[in-house]
């Protein structure tokens, strides 16, 4: 997941993994990305 600025946010991917609440993500460029990111992991949350 990138910023608009074009970083990426390892924080998001930190948290994906682990299971975490994510926060803030308003400064993503495309916040659906978390949701892909979600299913190609397996950690998709219902």
């Amino acid at each position: 997941p990138k910023t608009r600025s074009g970083k990426i946010m390892r924080r998001l991917l930190r948290d994906i993994a682990e299971q975490r609440d994510l926060g803030d993500v308003a400064t993503l460029a495309d916040a659906n990305v978390v949701n892909t990111i979600r299913e190609q992991s397996g950690s998709a949350e219902d």
